[in-house]
């Protein structure tokens, strides 16, 4: 069982616990990682933003509902780039506020380089890194 907290946490309290683990990157350390092989980048935002915005090239698509089943390198529904728990995943929402929340689930998994990018989609697009259609 679980103990309640002595005051139920707001989202932004939340927020700040949850990032002091995280290593956070920069659009420009995403991009580098993902260019390299190093990082593999998983785009966690809806279809409609996605049709709105684009998507960045080689990210690879998941939404935010089906992330642990798709990266869980146990998971019989696993993705084929979900080949171990030492994948370092830099996870991207919109604005980079789910993505911080989807990364520690994520290393609650196990993947215990789970991240996110600051900012999400939008920096990356602003810092003028590659985007489709």
């Amino acid at each position: 069982m679980s103990t309640q907290p002595e005051h139920p946490l707001g989202i932004d309290e939340l927020l700040e616990r949850v990032r002091e683990d995280l290593d956070r990157v920069e659009a420009k350390e995403a991009h580098d990682a993902a260019q390299s092989g190093e990082a593999l980048l998983v785009d966690i935002r809806y279809a409609a933003l996605r049709d709105r915005d684009g998507l960045i090239p080689g990210a690879l698509v998941v939404e935010r509902n089906e992330l642990e089943w798709r990266l869980d390198p146990q998971g019989s529904h696993r993705a084929p780039e979900a080949i171990s728990h030492d994948l370092r995943v830099v996870v991207v929402c919109n604005e980079g506020y789910a993505s911080s929340l989807a990364a520690v689930s994520l290393r609650q998994l196990g993947l215990h380089r789970a991240t996110d990018l600051v900012g999400g989609f939008q920096a990356w697009k602003s810092a003028g890194f590659p985007v489709t259609s």
